[in-house]
């Protein structure tokens, strides 16, 4: 199976040895994003502001890999206050289409450079003609 990573300007560059998202076969599997807006290269403020941001960015890795958050087949969520759980429900709801992904919250310690939301997604990308 070859695979290929993805890689765009419009989502925060990698802060290490990792791809924004790598492809293999059929599936997208997108890196960890934070609330860190691409452009000034930092965190914005805010725990609203950072979720909304955390979607942005998937959403620009997911459309570099010429696909969108509507084929996320999986989710996780890392939340530094589970406070915040009903504000992902909300976005989650607004920036995607059902069926719903599978997903998992896990509230965390920390993240990298005081974030309060980190999430992961894998999506289905049909490479195939129809």
């Amino acid at each position: 199976m070859m695979r290929h990573a993805i890689d765009t300007p419009l989502a925060p560059a990698a802060i290490g040895i990792y791809s924004q998202a790598v492809q293999a076969g059929g599936m997208v599997y997108l890196s960890g994003q934070i609330g860190i807006d691409p452009m000034t290269g930092q965190l914005v403020e805010g725990g609203e502001a950072q979720i909304e941001q955390v979607f942005a960015n998937l959403a620009a890795v997911a459309k570099a890999a010429e696909s969108s958050l509507d084929q996320a087949v999986k989710f996780t969520l890392y939340l530094t206050d589970l406070a915040h759980f009903p504000k992902v429900n909300d976005v989650m709801a607004r920036v995607l289409k059902q069926p719903w992904p599978a997903r998992a919250v896990v509230g965390v310690a920390s993240l990298p450079r005081g974030a309060l939301i980190e999430a992961d997604a894998i999506l289905w990308k049909n490479c195939w003609p129809s």
